[in-house]
């Protein structure tokens, strides 16, 4: 069983675990600081509990925090859409616990924020995380040729997207 639930103080540890691991950092955004330890948890947590709406959630697979899910809600124009963003700790990886999480943020999205359009930004060689967008439905917008720089090195951002009005529940 998948859910996705706020995170609490007492998750510091097990997500400070599971996101001290350069295989989930190389596919997150530089801000996500790594080293991750305790306290950068906590920070997060207590960042989170300030939310309203709530944007970010807490991934739980079989009772046991297993990873975070963001659906982050833009400004101005944009203010009807949101990006999302996630990552699965190593250890759990294989199991389809992106793609429900996905599902579950997507819905989320549509029907208790109000979003018009959900977008997702992959770097090229997260293949994987590609696969769970198109099982949800989420169709490629583009590739942003040589828009990402991780690790020093240059790289492709494949960007997808998805409608409320083409979404199916």
């Amino acid at each position: 069983m998948i859910t996705l639930r706020p995170l609490e103080l007492s998750d510091a540890s097990q997500l400070a675990t599971l996101a001290n691991n350069k295989n989930i950092w190389n596919n997150l955004r530089d801000y996500i600081p790594f080293p991750y330890n305790e306290n950068d948890a906590k920070s997060f947590i207590t960042q989170t509990k300030q939310e309203d709406p709530k944007q970010n959630f807490g991934i739980e697979y079989k009772g046991n925090l297993c990873g975070v899910i963001g659906v982050i809600t833009q400004n101005d124009v944009y203010r009807k859409t949101a990006e999302i963003g996630y990552w699965i700790g190593e250890p759990y990886w294989g199991k389809g616990i992106a793609t429900k999480a996905i599902a579950l943020i997507t819905h989320y999205g549509f029907e208790q924020l109000e979003l018009i359009r959900i977008h997702a930004g992959v770097f090229e060689y997260n293949i994987s995380s590609m696969k769970a967008l198109e099982k949800n439905g989420y169709m490629k917008d583009g590739i942003f040729k040589k828009a990402i720089i991780k690790n020093e090195k240059i790289y492709d951002e494949h960007r997808y997207y998805i409608i409320r009005d083409e979404y199916t529940k």
